[in-house]
Formats: C-alpha cells, sequence, structure tokens
C-alpha cells in the first residue's frame, strides 16, 4: 500500500438522551461515508460517562459499529476514568482495571499496533498511566517490544491526552495536570520514543483544535466531535470548534487536514448541562 488515508475523530461523548451530540455524530459519520477513509481512529472519550452508565458505551459502541469505514478506538477518561497526577487529589473517577475490563469487554482493545503505507501505527492507552495497575506495566512493557520491532519506520502515536502543551519541559500545575499525560509517565513515555522516528502525536481531550510541531514531530490536538467548552471552565489554547482530522500517509511523509462535517453544530457544554 503506497498510500494509506486516515479518518481522526475523538470526544463523541455519546449517550442515548444527549440527542445533541448523535446528531453531530451522524454528520461525521455521513462525512466519512462521503470521504472513504480507510480506517478511522477515536481517540478517546467515545462516551459521555461510561464509568457511572455502561449504557453509553454500548450506545456508542452501536453507533461506531454503524460506520461504513473499520474503526480503531482508544479509552479516554469518559470511557475508564482518569489518571491521578503528582499535584492535585486523586480524581473523582480514577481509571480502574474494573472500568478498563469494562472498555475491554463492549469496544475491544485499548492498545494496538498496525502498520500501512511504509508507517507504524501505535495506539496507547493514557488513562492508566501513573496509576499503578498492572496493565499499565503490562502495556509498557508491550510498547518497548513493539518499538524495538519499528526497523526504521517512520511512527505515528496516537492517544487520549496530549503529551504536553508546548514542550516536554512544560511544568505540571493545578490548572494542567488533568490535561496531559501526566508526570512521571509523561517522561517515560517520550525517552521510549526517542528510540523511534516519531513524526506524529495525535491526540484529543482537550475539546480544541491545535496543530504545533516540536523538534521533528508534528502535535495535532483533534476537536471533539461533540461538543465545546465555554471559556468559564476552559481558557482558550486553540480553536473551539466541533470537528475531526485527516491524514493522508505515504512513505516518509504524510499530510494534515482540518475538516468540520457539513451539518455539524458548536454544541456548547452549558446547553447540555442546562446552564443559562
Amino acid at each position: 500500500m503506497s498510500e494509506f488515508r486516515l479518518a481522526q475523530i475523538s470526544d463523541t461523548h455519546l449517550a442515548r438522551r444527549l440527542q445533541q451530540l448523535t446528531d453531530n455524530f451522524y454528520r461525521v459519520g455521513e462525512h466519512i461515508d462521503a470521504t472513504r477513509p480507510d480506517l478511522v481512529i477515536n481517540t478517546g472519550d467515545l462516551a459521555f460517562d461510561a464509568p457511572t452508565s455502561r449504557d453509553d458505551l454500548l450506545f456508542a459502541k452501536e453507533l461506531h459499529d454503524a460506520l461504513p469505514m473499520p474503526c480503531r478506538h482508544l479509552p479516554g477518561n469518559h470511557d475508564i476514568g482518569d489518571n491521578p497526577t503528582a499535584v492535585i487529589p486523586a480524581p473523582k473517577q480514577p481509571a480502574t482495571e474494573q472500568h478498563r475490563q469494562n472498555y475491554l469487554a463492549v469496544i475491544g482493545e485499548d492498545r494496538w499496533r498496525f502498520d500501512a503505507a511504509g508507517w507504524c501505527f501505535i495506539g496507547l492507552n493514557s488513562l492508566i498511566m501513573n496509576t499503578g495497575i498492572e496493565s499499565e506495566a503490562e502495556q509498557f512493557d508491550w510498547m518497548a517490544s513493539e518499538l524495538r520491532r519499528v526497523n526504521g519506520k517512520p511512527v505515528a502515536l496516537f492517544l487520549h491526552k496530549p503529551l504536553y502543551l508546548n514542550t516536554p519541559d512544560d511544568p505540571e500545575t493545578e490548572a494542567t495536570a488533568i490535561r496531559y499525560v501526566p508526570q512521571p509517565r509523561r517522561k517515560t513515555l517520550i525517552e521510549m520514543f526517542t528510540a523511534v522516528d516519531l513524526r506524529l502525536v495525535a491526540s484529543g481531550h482537550v475539546h480544541q483544535r491545535r496543530d504545533f510541531t516540536y523538534g521533528h514531530t508534528r502535535h495535532v490536538w483533534a476537536p471533539s466531535a461533540g461538543f465545546i467548552i465555554p471559556d468559564r471552565i476552559q481558557e482558550v489554547i486553540g480553536m473551539k470548534e466541533t470537528g475531526l482530522v485527516e491524514y493522508r500517509f505515504q512513505p516518509d511523509a504524510f499530510e494534515v487536514r482540518h475538516v468540520r462535517a457539513p451539518g455539524q453544530t458548536d454544541v456548547n457544554l452549558d446547553s447540555l448541562i442546562g446552564r443559562k
């Protein structure tokens, strides 16, 4: 395969009771049907609140299975809970092995690797990082094994949380600790990927579209496919809009296209939770 086309969606936050988010997902599905990428990747938060409502995850699975193209998925904090950090109290819904097993039972694998168009694609569960649960160590062992088999191919990494805001040395503060891969696992992850040609880190989670390069690695934040977060909760970092990201990979090169599915609307979180 000399070319591989991929569509990244993220933060769909699906639930039967939230019709506005379902409508946005349908618009994304229609766009995918029209453009026909080789693969769709959802980089997490498939469900609105899977740790307290398993049906949200079941509903997300139903809608993703109905897409016209094959899908791969990664868990987000609304799917399996959030990871602890060194600078703020434990999250109200911590990532646990029980939540992870529920995700595996409904959605399938929470990490993966495949090769296409001369590239190595790796997807990681970023929410178990820093938890200390057994599957965290298992994932790092698995990743070390996979990285040894890259054989010089350029690498594209997909995960729910961005690695950092601007640089690997960004301080972990109370305001940003839950936004990025937490320390010290962030440092471990970055060090492991120095052994390969990491060209792309694709993430979601922040509900803002952003695209920047540090060193020779391009960092692409996919916006939420479902809703935007108001400024009263989250400052503006990139662009607050709903949408998706399209990629075209060729041996030793790739292109990124930031798009919005026709008919997608910028549903505001305030409207979902009934705040005036």
